[in-house]
């Protein structure tokens, strides 16, 4: 019939090297990656983070995130030292930290530390703002 071409997405694939976010638990909201892959839903992880480090263990896949950072030309089953040593080099706490979704788990955070008071004075904010923003695109319309 015809040759087809079969990809596959290469977008969060479970791979070693992968860097993931645990996303309840102990550990969570800390940074770890993949070390080896134990079978389809568990995989050995080791976080040497600055932030808060994860000690090698199995953790399950539907506890974790998968983020888009991955350590290139990892070594499978890596120990200790070399699993640092290419965190530091794949500098991964700066890329983490320059991704939307550090900066949208920072605002999330503070929203959630804010007071009852606070919170309506973000309201009112956001009024004022999106009330100057109207007026002002009335007043490109108007004029166009």
């Amino acid at each position: 019939m015809g040759d087809i071409d079969i990809t596959t997405s290469q977008w969060r694939l479970v791979e070693v090297g992968r860097v993931v976010i645990f996303s309840g638990g102990e550990y969570n909201g800390r940074l770890a990656t993949i070390v080896e892959i134990i079978d389809h839903k568990r995989v050995l992880v080791d976080g040497p983070s600055e932030k808060g480090a994860v000690p090698r263990h199995s953790a399950r896949l539907s506890d974790v995130a998968l983020t888009t950072i991955v350590i290139p030309k990892f070594v499978r089953a890596a120990g200790r030292g070399y699993v640092r040593d290419q965190w530091t080099k794949a500098k991964v706490d700066e890329k983490f930290a320059e991704s939307s979704w550090a900066k949208k788990s920072v605002r999330f955070q503070k929203r959630k530390q804010l007071s009852d008071f606070e919170r309506f004075k973000v309201m009112k904010l956001r009024k004022q703002a999106r009330f100057e923003i109207s007026k002002t695109l009335a007043k490109a319309r108007a004029s166009a």
